[in-house]
């Protein structure tokens, strides 16, 4: 998870992290500063920007990251790594001699990137919380990296998917939900944050979309008392949802048996595959509508559409 959730929530389970200044007057005079050229030696600091680079087949350009990109990521393996997402070791990281950093920055980290600046390394720091901001984190990653068009043409999938399935499941029932984040503490998925515009969009009603939190620490009481008619659990607790949440037997999704797991960071992570985990949350909440809507099924068949603009820089 990015900043805003680590430091508001200091949230254990790692989902996601992670954003036009007023035109003056023209200024004719002076020439726009050279483009940089596509950093060829990348370390990546966070599993979702290490995500990204992946998915944009710039992965060979890693000389390094994080230890929870390492885990995720089995073909990156003989990577060196660099330290924790918190706690990176500016000697491992300068070893790789790396022409660009990128990581989600946090208060303990504000120290780490100024001492990489000092010693003239290039950082890049990302912070997207909102869906559009997860996009334009694509782009500007692909820019960085020499992958514009890929980029481009990820968010463009990611784009006509969403629209997709909001036509699809347009006048259909918004059935009351919440995504458990972690059980105990109970953790969910608040407003104001890309996985709660999934949720909009695949026709769910955030039943904690009024918190001021993105992802908020709820109790058990707030909980029954929401009356969700759908459980999405992506906890990493090994007893199964449907079990776990048994014991509440007034819940309606109990009742009704419309409790869904969701692997852990299929649809938080804030990602390359938004377009995936709009899918599967469409199919988690409205199941067979979604698997029988034709044009859906032919949105989905289709090749992934051209690039598109990529809009303003964050």
């Amino acid at each position: 998870m990015g900043p805003r959730i680590r430091r508001r929530l200091a949230l254990p389970v790692l989902a996601a992290s992670l954003l036009v200044a007023a035109a003056g007057p023209p200024r004719t005079s002076v020439a726009a500063e050279p483009a940089k050229p596509a950093a060829r030696r990348i370390v990546s600091l966070n599993p979702s920007l290490t995500a990204i680079l992946v998915a944009l087949g710039v992965g060979d350009r890693l000389v390094g990251v994080d230890v929870w990109s390492h885990r995720q990521h089995p073909d990156l393996a003989a990577l060196p790594t660099v330290g924790g997402l918190y706690n990176p070791s500016i000697e491992a990281l300068v070893s790789v001699r790396p022409d660009l950093v990128v990581f989600v920055p946090s208060a303990e980290q504000r120290e780490f990137q100024a001492r990489l600046s000092e010693l003239g390394v290039r950082v890049e720091a990302f912070d997207p919380l909102r869906f559009d901001e997860v996009l334009a984190s694509i782009e500007r990653l692909g820019r960085l990296a020499g992958a514009e068009e890929r980029a481009r043409g990820r968010t463009a999938r990611i784009r006509a998917v969403r629209g997709s399935i909001e036509r699809a499941l347009d006048g259909q029932p918004r059935p009351r939900t919440v995504l458990i984040l972690q059980r105990d503490p109970l953790f969910v998925v608040g407003g104001g944050n890309f996985i709660d515009e999934m949720l909009t969009s695949v026709g769910a009603a955030n039943v904690a979309a009024g918190w001021t939190e993105p992802y908020p620490r709820v109790s058990l009481e707030w909980l029954v008392a929401q009356a969700p008619e759908v459980i999405l659990d992506s906890s990493r607790d090994a007893q199964p949802p449907e079990r776990y949440w048994a014991r509440f037997e007034s819940l309606p999704a109990v009742a009704t048996g419309r409790i869904v797991r969701l692997p852990a960071g299929t649809a938080t992570l804030p990602g390359p595959a938004l377009d995936e985990a709009l899918l599967l949350l469409a199919r988690s909440v409205h199941g067979d509508v979604v698997r029988a809507d034709d044009r859906l099924r032919s949105t989905l068949a289709a090749p992934a559409p051209k690039p598109i603009s990529a809009g303003p820089t964050p």
